[in-house]
């Protein structure tokens, strides 16, 4: 089974190519290009879990083509999937590192570098095509982790659900069809430095899907 995956010269939103093509010119060996989903080894068969992002970070997953690394937000939740035994390997930010995921996939709301990391509500809609096939795609998908207030908002979207249903809170959980929704604060720098979200406030959260998943 294989996910759709926009193409590397995706055209579909305007601004995004210009600001992608602007960074192409600027740092000619960067990804630079609508980031690709990370899955583990044994492909969507395997995903039980899948965290969504908001977009590629314009130093981070924009920079190395591998969804949250290569900014502060990997570290975060990369040793945190390590943690709980849904990665394994060493976090190294960069894609060579050798980081295996286990019955975990991550994909982003938007699939390329947003300007000042705010993509538009068109943009948004626009590349819930590619995020929408990633839910009916994975055949063994049991719980979907949506971090921040728009991946979130998309995902319930992407299911054909009201987000007025479903509003976003950290640490909520909501049933979406046979998949169970997760939510928490997105694990960025800013998120962390504020003190809106902390370690232990993100910790939980997976302890819960982890408890979940083991039912």
């Amino acid at each position: 089974m294989i996910l759709a995956e926009p193409p590397r010269d995706c055209a579909l939103c305007p601004r995004l190519k210009d600001f992608r093509d602007l960074w192409r010119e600027r740092e000619p060996g960067w990804f630079n290009a609508p980031v690709p989903a990370f899955m583990p080894p044994d492909g969507p068969e395997g995903v039980r879990l899948l965290i969504v992002g908001l977009a590629p970070g314009l130093r981070g997953a924009n920079r190395t083509g591998r969804p949250f690394t290569g900014d502060y937000a990997g570290d975060l939740l990369y040793s945190t999937l390590i943690r709980f035994g849904l990665a394994r390997g060493q976090f190294l930010a960069r894609p060579d590192d050798g980081l295996e995921l286990v019955g975990t996939a991550i994909i982003n709301a938007v699939r390329c570098v947003p300007p000042e990391n705010k993509p538009t509500p068109a943009e948004i809609t626009t590349c819930r095509q590619f995020l929408t096939p990633a839910l009916i795609g994975l055949p063994n998908l049991r719980a979907v982790l949506a971090l921040g207030a728009i991946a979130h908002q998309s995902t319930v979207r992407a299911f054909g659900q009201r987000v007025a249903a479903m509003p976003f809170k950290h640490g909520a959980r909501y049933d979406a069809e046979t998949v169970a929704l997760f939510s928490s604060y997105h694990c960025s720098r800013y998120n962390t430095n504020t003190g809106v979200l902390t370690e232990e406030m993100f910790v939980r959260v997976f302890s819960e899907i982890a408890d979940f998943l083991q039912n």
